[in-house]
Order: C-alpha cells, then structure tokens, then sequence
C-alpha cells in the first residue's frame, strides 16, 4: 500500500515522465529529419531521395530549432504551474491555454508525425480539474483529438512529409532500431496517460470513500451528541431537584431551629415572666414569617430573600440578629475584606454555608457563643465558622453538611470540618477577584 507522502508525489511524478517522454520524442524526431537530411546533402543524394518521397520539410533545421524553443516553453510552463497551483488561480488557467497553444504549433510544425503531445495536454488540463464530470469529458476529448489528429487522417487531405520516408533511407538494422525507438516512446506515451488518468479516477473514489466514511463518523458523533445531551439533560434535572433540595433544607432547618431554641426559651420563662415570654413570642412569630417567605421564595428562585434585597455581610449580619434575638445564642462576626460582593452563586454558597453552620451549632453542638471569619488569603476566601459546642469525635456527613461541600466543590473550592474543642467548619473557596472585589 501507498503511503499518503507517495500518492500525493505519484501525479507530478507521472507528469513529468510524461512531459519528458513527449519532450524526447518531438526533439527527436526534427533532429531526426534534420540529420538525415544534413546526412543525403552531404552525399548528394538528394535527387534519389526526392524520387522516393512525395514531400519534404521546408528548413528542417528551423524546424528542429523552433521544436526545441516549443518543448523548453513547455517545460516553462510546466514549472510556472506547478510554483503558482493554489496560489494564482488565472496563472494556472493561462499556463494550460498556453500549453494547448503551443502544442498545437509543435504537431503542426512535425506535420503531424506525432501528436501524443496532445495526451500531455490533456493530462495537465484533468488534473487541475476536479469535477468528476468534466473531467471525464475532457479525457473523452483528448482521445477524440488524439484520433482525428493522426497522420494517417491529415495526410489524405494535405500532402506530409511521413518520417517512415526519412527512416527507410538508413540500412535495414539502423531502420529496425529507429522503429523501435519511434513505438517505445509513442507507447510510454500512451501507457503514461492510462496510468495518470486510473490514478485520478482512483484518488477520486478514495476522496468519496473518505467523505463517506467522515459523514459516517458525523452521524455517529450526532448520535454521540444526542445521547449526551440527553444526559446532560437527566444530570442537569438532577443537579436542580439537588439544589432545591439544598434551599429548602438550608431555609427550613434555619429556621425551625431559631423557632426550637425561641420556644424553649418561652417555656423556661412562662411562669415567671409572661410578658417577656409575650415578647420572645412575637418575635417567634415574625420568625416563623420571614422563614416561611423564605420558603417561598426558595422555591421559586431558589436565592436567599436577605440576598436578594440586600448584600451578603448586611444579609449576614441580619441573620445573626435573628438568630440571636430568639436563641440566645451569642454571635460574632469579623471580616478582613473591605467589600463582601461576590458573584451571585459566590454570595449564595457563602450565605447558606454561614447559615447552615450556624444553625447546626445550635440544633446539634448546643452552643452559647458562634464565630464567623472571613479573610482573603493567597487569592482564596477562607470562611471559618466555629463554636463553643460539644464537638463531635466522629464526623457524620448528613444532609445539610453534605450539601454545603457540594456547593463549596461546584466553585471548585474544598470544606473540612473539626470536632475538637466544639466544632469547627473551614470552607476555602477560590473567588474570582475583580475590580470590584478588591
């Protein structure tokens, strides 16, 4: 098998062969009638030579010189096409007007002795055409002109010189090579045209096989495609139900947890203080408003409502107070950035973290005092939560802490919790800083 570098040399290749056999066989054959014609003058010879023929060529030697300049222009523009192919589209098209041109002059100037110039021609001409059709009609007319151009056709309505006239002069071994020669390069022109031609007819079934196996591989790849995007579709349905799951979770335990320490709270002081425990129950009730407008609103736009009218530490720092006023629970938070405004699903993963971490020292570590920090450290925000509770030496992932690593991971950040000395979270979380950031 052929590998690609060799089927892209293999048309030059059988063009220049073909241009050099053609090259041989013109030259050859006006220096052929020239010597011969120098060899009868310099033995006068002449008149039994005119006695045999039934013309003869007028200035052979000129029309030898004039084969040569027609050959090297040939050549010329053999090279000139092959530079410029790709590049100067009309400086092709000129190339192969001229060499039909040209062409035409040296058959006319060899009278029609040989004519496989044409096979040349034609050669160039298809292999620059890449239509199959025209191309296939053009070699059609290169064997019809080829035909119709023959010496055996012209002659009988115009007197020729023959070249089998100037060949029979020389004895009979001279003559034998002589007609080997003159069928050896009419044949390798021949057999270069057929092999030019099966090659092209075959680099074009190759092109349509490549093509149809690339459409091939473009209908596997939209089924690929297909399949893919229906499960994208499935995960990406997933990953909401997931996050839906999150907000109503983060909201709901928020806030049943602040409703469960307010009432315990009132029933520790019903009996000694009902106007306090009057009190500490509007507040509750506010409370049980607010989270359920959160609910709500989770629901529907699944964005934090203290989020949504306000910025993160001003939403961050109501939710303590809430949280304060009916747990009784002491809450600190300390900030080192100037400006707390993120993206908008960097402030949400920030928030209900904060929340959730909160709400969980409450319900599980029983705290009485909560920290919050924040600082920005090598270009990450470090978000440390940590409370005075009784900690935990094993560390169970429920839902809510399973939740909160699953939003800390999808900004492609990381979550650790401690258990000693109360519980501890540290969420690192890469913040894509900006101008208006800093």
């Amino acid at each position: 098998m052929m590998d690609d570098n060799t089927r892209k040399r293999m048309p030059s290749v059988l063009q220049i062969m073909l241009l050099a056999v053609n090259t041989i066989a013109v030259s050859g054959i006006s220096g052929f009638i020239y010597i011969t014609t120098m060899l009868i003058r310099s033995r006068y010879e002449a008149r039994a030579f005119l006695n045999t023929v039934s013309a003869l060529p007028h200035d052979p030697k000129r029309k030898f010189m004039l084969s040569l300049i027609l050959m090297a222009i040939l050549v010329l523009s053999f090279i000139i096409r092959a530079v410029s192919y790709m590049r100067h589209e009309r400086l092709v098209l000129f190339t192969l007007l001229l060499d039909a041109v040209v062409s035409a002059a040296a058959i006319w100037n060899l009278d029609f002795n040989y004519n496989g110039l044409i096979l040349l021609v034609f050669a160039d001409v298809i292999g620059y055409v890449k239509e199959g059709k025209t191309r296939l009609l053009l070699t059609i007319l290169a064997i019809v002109s080829y035909l119709l151009t023959s010496y055996q056709i012209i002659s009988v309505y115009t007197p020729l010189y023959h070249l089998d006239d100037f060949i029979q002069y020389y004895p009979a071994g001279a003559r034998q090579y002589a007609y080997i020669g003159i069928t050896l390069l009419n044949s390798m022109g021949i057999i270069l045209f057929v092999l030019y031609c099966i090659y092209l007819i075959s680099a074009q079934r190759s092109q349509i096989d490549e093509v149809n196996r690339l459409n091939h591989e473009l209908q596997s790849a939209n089924e690929q495609l297909k399949e893919y995007a229906d499960v994208s579709e499935s995960m990406a349905k997933t990953r909401e139900r997931n996050r839906l799951a999150r907000e109503i979770h983060d909201t709901l335990g928020h806030t049943l947890t602040g409703l469960a320490a307010g009432i315990d709270a009132c029933i520790a002081t019903i009996d000694t203080s009902p106007e306090l425990t009057r009190k500490q129950l509007s507040i509750l009730a506010d409370v049980s408003r607010d989270g359920l407008k959160e609910v709500r609103r989770s629901v529907s736009e699944l964005q934090p409502d203290s989020l949504a009218r306000l910025s993160l530490e001003v939403a961050i720092r109501k939710m303590i107070t809430d949280m304060s006023s009916v747990s009784n629970v002491q809450i600190f938070f300390e900030s080192d950035i100037k400006n707390l405004r993120f993206d908008s699903d960097e402030e949400n993963a920030i928030y209900r973290v904060v929340q959730e971490s909160v709400t969980n020292a409450i319900r599980h570590g029983h705290a009485k005092k909560i920290w919050i920090m924040m600082n920005q450290k090598d270009g990450v925000l470090e978000l440390r939560v940590k409370d005075n509770g009784i900690g935990c030496t094993e560390i169970v992932n429920g839902f809510g802490t399973r939740h909160m690593r699953e939003r800390i991971e999808m900004l492609g950040g990381s979550l650790v919790f401690e258990g000693q000395n109360g519980f501890t979270v540290i969420a690192m979380i890469p913040i894509r800083w900006g101008e208006t950031y800093d």
